[in-house]
């Protein structure tokens, strides 16, 4: 095969910046499969029949300028007759093509690639059906090194101990090091109840960890609180004098609005007067949800919009009807905040609804469209647009983006606070053990310094001592 001969496939590919892409763990939508995450097309029908209007616009720029249009033609069609003629051994044609399509789309942006004849019935076919997974969030990292964004709470992967950051080395025993996203998530995707052996290095530890894990269809619960009761419930109080309310989203389900309005209607009866949501770790998942979620802090005005260069813009806005509370609030995000959760978060601090407290976020919030292309000869996965804040501003971080450039959303002034790896692992344990369903849950938070939340309580409770103050002058 082309992809194992190295030295060919480096000179008629492009390299690529940091992909990423959801494991799938149950059945799919046409929106989920073809954006993991965020990355979910604005159509409802994401897979087009023939050639798009950006194709359109290409043949009507090569009718205005045909010799230099034909002339990269013939430098491709040249470079590639070289090859075939002259590599070391023979080539077949059509590989020569194919890797020189996934050239092209690598070097477009992270999240379009070229998908095969061969591979597109199955990519229908995962699209319309069930399958198992492991249940976490892969990326690309700068480095071409396979990462993990984020395990989903209560999925396997989640279980075996799988970290924020972890690289997975090998799957089934075999290098990652030179293996495309999509050759890696087929080989971690497969049947319900079957084995997979996945070994992952972690910052901070010499040796590799060794890890089974065994595939499954998941649903877990994307609404968290701050500890369990003494009957295995979730509490929502982080606090009781003034009640300060915490919701934990650990992703952006089809449920998560649904759950998130049941824990803010117990929350109301408990007399909270001011509310954390803690986005950190969360890795996205449906913008339909964030939407509904941003909608239920935000009274009026714009969401979040879609914008492309051969796109109709497209915005979502918010109704006065849907409002759920009006309590002051505090949204804590990390490096790992990706997607649908940084839609919220830019939503609510554009419409000054909240403070955000932590670090920058990841920054993904692109939008890809399938285009089938003429003859049946394969299919493009193409970027095709990208998600805006209320303010205007990208989301996105483009593979050439700079640190002082704009993309994903920064805390807000004198509330940057940036852990160490050690306070993330940290972190993450503590999360864990609050997770866990014991016979004798146990609140004990007291050994770890979360910064950042002390950060947002010590905020939240000025503001309703201010609240008070107002309310008795205005009285």
């Amino acid at each position: 095969m082309l992809r194992n001969r190295s030295q060919l496939y480096r000179s008629i590919t492009l390299w690529g910046i940091a992909t990423a892409l959801l494991i799938p763990t149950g059945p799919l939508s046409a929106e989920e499969k073809t954006a993991p995450v965020l990355d979910g097309p604005v159509l409802d029908d994401p897979i087009q029949e023939g050639p798009s209007n950006a194709v359109g616009e290409q043949r009507a720029a090569a009718a205005e300028d045909p010799a230099e249009y034909y002339r990269l033609f013939s430098l491709l069609a040249d470079a590639i007759a070289q090859v075939e003629a002259n590599y070391v051994q023979p080539i077949d044609r059509k590989e020569i093509f194919t890797a020189a399509i996934r050239g092209v789309m690598r070097e477009l942006d992270p999240h379009s690639s070229f998908i095969e004849a061969d591979d597109f019935d199955d990519f229908r076919q995962e699209v319309e059906s069930e399958f198992g997974g492991l249940g976490m969030q892969v990326t690309l990292d700068r480095q071409g090194r396979l990462t993990v964004i984020s395990p989903f709470v209560g999925s396997p992967a989640y279980r075996a101990g799988v970290h924020a950051g972890d690289q997975i080395v090998a799957i089934a025993g075999e290098s990652t090091k030179e293996m495309r996203l999509d050759e890696a998530v087929s080989r971690l995707k497969g049947q319900s109840g079957t084995k997979v052996e996945v070994t992952i290095q972690r910052s901070g530890k010499k040796d590799p960890i060794e890890l089974e894990i065994i595939r499954e269809r998941i649903h877990v619960q994307t609404v968290l609180g701050w500890q369990r009761d003494a009957n295995n419930e979730w509490s929502f109080l982080v606090a009781k004098q003034p009640p300060i309310g915490y919701v934990r989203l650990t992703g952006f389900s089809r449920d998560t609005a649904t759950e998130l309005r049941q824990a803010l209607t117990k929350l109301d009866k408990s007399g909270m007067r001011a509310l954390i949501l803690d986005l950190r770790f969360n890795p996205g998942g449906l913008l339909s949800s964030a939407v509904e979620v941003a909608d239920m802090f935000v009274s009026n005005g714009l969401i979040v919009a879609t914008d492309g260069r051969n796109i109709q813009r497209y915005e979502w806005n918010a109704h006065p009807s849907k409002t759920v509370t009006e309590v002051p609030m505090a949204v804590l995000v990390n490096r790992y905040s990706a997607s649908a959760s940084e839609v919220v978060a830019a939503c609510l601090q554009d419409h000054e609804r909240a403070k955000i407290v932590g670090e920058r976020t990841w920054g993904k919030g692109s939008v890809q469209n399938v285009v089938e292309l003429e003859g049946g000869l394969g299919a493009l996965k193409l970027t095709t647009a990208s998600y805006h804040r209320p303010s205007g501003e990208n989301i996105h971080r483009f593979p050439d983006a700079k640190e002082t450039d704009q993309w994903g959303v920064q805390p807000d002034d004198e509330f940057r606070i940036r852990f160490s790896l050690r306070e993330l692992s940290t972190l993450i344990l503590q999360q864990r053990s609050s997770e866990i369903v014991t016979v004798n849950p146990t609140s004990d938070k007291s050994r770890f310094e979360d910064r950042q939340l002390k950060r947002a309580l010590d905020f939240l409770r000025k503001s309703v001592v201010s609240t008070k103050t107002n309310r008795k002058t205005t009285g």
